[in-house]
């Protein structure tokens, strides 16, 4: 298995250890899941997510061209602002999403999947016929996420204080240049942190030891995203799925859609196009679960009359509600009439509710 630049610290932090993505890396350390998950909430958590593939573009087409592969707003992007996309495949599936950031004219940043990075650079050599792209293997990647993470973070980088929701900058630490950006995948406000290899551990330890700030591992992280109704890739979203059933249509920018000055010419527009005019026949939803017992992916939606109408992607116990909540793939005429978990022969009742189950705390300024 792979390391990230920040496996030993892991270790010397006691964290259980392991594979995700081809990596070894920290599924909780001895505070344990649930309290980490709290702590977060409450408190300050770092998370490394050094295994994500970061990519630098750079080509004076570049916007062009990344917008022949993305169904977002590529070319109206202010510099060092930053936008959720995905990658469409010609049936309107999502083979992967992403964050990408403008560096200018000629430059965008892009964070990716760590289960499909190869696929993905691959896929952005092939579609971006004047635009360099240039794999970043020199550096880790970190995300402080919390109530207390812009405090924690501004005492070693003053000039992110003011940083707001999907800005980003570079900054210097210690005469190193680190990339940061105000996003997470918690809900809470924070920052991911681009860091040279040779100082990460550096800069790790130099936030750890701030007492508002714990190490926080893949359990906590994945309960996080859950409550915040964000999606995990092969899991909430695949390449049989669209951007539309997906819910996730607020990423798709009026410019790109019918109608708009730069109108579909993506792969997969057609079909995306259609669905956002004419609706769909499932949807991606959000409901709390009856009773304590954990509904987990995989899991069948069944009408009152036991019929399968959907099924769970993601579900768990939500720490912060103390209670059960999933995300599932529902029939759309199904949607306003009784549904059920069907759990090991039982009909555990689930009640419809909007998402992010948990409210948002991004820092808009």
């Amino acid at each position: 298995m792979k390391h990230t630049p920040l496996y030993q610290a892991h270790i010397n932090a006691e964290a259980r250890m392991v594979e995700f993505a081809g990596y070894e890396m920290p599924v909780q350390y001895p505070l344990g899941v649930k309290k980490e998950h709290l702590w977060t909430r409450s408190n300050a958590g770092l998370f490394d997510v050094s295994h994500m593939g970061q990519v630098i573009l750079r080509g004076p087409n570049v916007k062009e061209e990344l917008e022949m592969i993305l169904p977002v707003d590529v070319k109206g992007l202010a510099v060092n602002s930053q936008r959720y996309g995905v990658f469409t495949n010609e049936v309107g599936g999502i083979a992967d999403d992403l964050m990408f950031t403008s560096w200018g004219d000629d430059a965008v940043y892009m964070v990716v999947n760590a289960a499909c990075k190869e696929q993905d650079v691959a896929h952005l050599r092939a579609s971006l016929p004047t635009t360099s792209v240039e794999v970043v293997e020199d550096r880790a990647l970190v995300a402080i996420q919390g109530p207390k993470a812009r405090m924690a973070a501004a005492r070693l980088l003053p000039e992110i204080e003011s940083l707001l929701f999907m800005n980003s900058t570079k900054v210097k630490w210690q005469g190193a240049e680190l990339w940061v950006s105000c996003s997470g995948y918690t809900g809470e406000d924070g920052y991911e942190i681009s860091v040279p290899n040779e100082c990460a551990t550096n800069f790790c330890e130099a936030l750890t030891e701030m007492e508002e700030v714990q190490w926080i591992g893949l359990g906590a992280r994945d309960s996080l995203r859950l409550e915040a109704g964000l999606c995990l890739y092969g899991h909430d979203l695949d390449d049989t799925t669209t951007p539309v059933e997906a819910s996730i249509t607020w990423a798709i920018q009026k410019v790109r859609r019918e109608g708009g000055e730069r109108e579909g010419n993506f792969i997969g527009s057609d079909v995306v196009l259609s669905q956002l005019s004419s609706g769909v026949q499932r949807k991606r939803v959000g409901f709390i679960v009856d009773g304590k017992a954990p509904v987990r992916e995989g899991v069948e939606i069944v009408d009152e009359h036991g019929k399968k109408v959907g099924v769970v992607t993601s579900g768990g116990f939500a720490p912060s509600l103390g209670q059960p909540i999933v995300m599932a793939y529902v029939d759309t005429d199904s949607l306003d009439t009784p549904l059920f978990a069907s759990l090991r022969g039982k009909m555990i009742t689930l009640r419809s509710t909007k998402m992010p189950f948990v409210p948002a705390r991004y820092y808009r300024g």
